[in-house]
């Protein structure tokens, strides 16, 4: 079992910082809130907390996801509002990104005859 990482107290803070309404994911923002000097450079930041941040940015796509799916119904709802074709457009994005992916599906047709699928032929 891996090593749980120990947050020093300006780290913990720079991460709840990131996640609040006024500093909208704006990493400068966030050290600024936590207590960073204005000489640290966001690099430093990415390379200590890159996967932390990763994973916050993962959890606001996450938490929004259903928003996003509202939006597509309101839309369905009232086409013609403004704005509209944006809200899909933006509610697309965010749903990809949180695995909620439209399901395609491929038809095959056999006429009566044998069908046999192979795999890809190797290159050897």
């Amino acid at each position: 079992m891996p090593e749980e990482k120990v947050y020093t107290e300006k780290q913990r803070a720079f991460l709840e910082a990131l996640m609040m309404k006024e500093v909208k994911g704006s990493i400068r923002k966030a050290m600024d809130v936590a207590g960073y000097s204005k000489t640290t450079t966001i690099n430093s930041m990415i390379e200590s907390l890159g996967h932390e941040i990763h994973e916050r940015a993962s959890r606001i796509l996450a938490m929004n996801a259903p928003k996003a799916a509202w939006g597509m119904v309101d839309v369905l709802d009232d086409p013609g509002a403004m704005g509209a074709r944006n809200s899909i457009a933006a509610a697309a994005q965010i749903m990809d990104r949180t695995g909620l992916v439209k399901k395609e599906q491929v038809e095959v047709k056999n006429t009566g005859g044998a069908m046999f699928i192979l795999p890809p032929k190797n290159e050897d």
